[in-house]
């Protein structure tokens, strides 16, 4: 079985854990201060963001949790448990509620985390302080773009459970494939693929990657356009884009369309790093955060 004392060398975390309907979400809650809440994505889990939980919890309160099916949270079968954006944004908000976390939020969202956190997002504004957006979409994919032909395959009848689950090809692709400047160390790449080291315990990546709305058929689909109707509503808060050039997903198409919408928001992009662009850039990134935070301190009156 996963523990965070798997790999506590690089996870020295104490994880905690809430019990929601069809299975319990592990999540870490480290320091004090204003909080700052981390959404992973897939196939990855809250190992994603260790060393920004470390720089930044001695001044915040750091929350990251491990979605369902994800990290060292249960991976209840799909009878018992929905794997959809909706549930997703559902649980994020449990979590945030039980927490008492209603307030001067800042999110840091990567990949279908950046979807999740923005269900939350556009459904409370008031309670967002600040944004800061790692390769992700709040948006269906922009014109002219397509799903690429590896998400195509692994959404496929059959064969897309045979080479996600069977042979655990996504995790794996991804634990190579995105990271671009130098492959992750071996204990590094073995923590990202610990949790998903079963064909059970691959369900959710599976399910991320089959719940991707592509029309209007599809379950996710109108949680996506509602999140898409939303953004208008975030105007005005600070936004930092990281993004790493070379993802092959979240391209420089989703950040041009992410400018589009908020020509103001601050923007980094890294030519050379990858959909990781954490792993790829970890020190600029945990510098360019750090910072961000800094220069953009939370008025107390706005949240009165």
């Amino acid at each position: 079985m996963v523990t965070p004392s798997s790999f506590e060398e690089l996870y020295p975390f104490q994880g905690r854990y809430l019990e929601l309907d069809g299975g319990r979400m592990h999540y870490l809650d480290e320091g004090s201060g204003d909080p700052v809440v981390m959404v992973h994505g897939n196939p990855t889990w809250s190992f994603h963001f260790r060393e920004l939980v470390r720089e930044l919890r001695g001044a915040h309160r750091v929350i990251a949790p491990d979605h369902v099916g994800c990290g060292l949270s249960d991976k209840p079968p799909g009878g018992k448990y929905e794997y959809t954006l909706a549930r997703r944004g559902h649980d994020l908000e449990r979590l945030l509620d039980h927490l008492g976390i209603r307030r001067r939020i800042t999110l840091v969202l990567h990949d279908w985390g950046g979807m999740i956190g923005l269900t939350y997002a556009t459904a409370h504004p008031d309670r967002i302080a600040r944004l800061v957006l790692l390769n992700t979409a709040g948006f269906p994919l922009p014109e002219g773009k397509r799903l690429p032909w590896e998400l195509r395959l692994a959404r496929a009848p059959y064969l897309g459970a045979f080479l996600v689950r069977s042979l655990n090809l996504f995790a794996r692709g991804a634990a190579r494939a995105c990271v671009t400047r130098s492959s992750l160390p071996p204990a590094v790449r073995a923590a990202y693929l610990a949790p998903y080291d079963s064909f059970r315990n691959r369900i959710a990546v599976h399910r991320f990657v089959q719940d991707i709305p592509l029309s209007p058929r599809d379950p996710a689909y109108e949680v996506v356009a509602r999140v898409e109707r939303g953004l208008d509503g975030l105007q005005g808060i600070p936004l930092l884009l990281l993004w790493g050039e070379r993802d092959f997903v979240f391209d420089r198409t989703f950040l041009a369309e992410w400018l589009r919408r908020f020509p103001h928001a601050e923007v980094h992009r890294f030519p050379d790093s990858g959909h990781y662009v954490l792993e790829d850039a970890r020190d600029e990134v945990l510098r360019i955060v750090s910072s961000f935070l800094r220069r953009h301190e939370i008025a107390e009156e706005v949240f009165r």
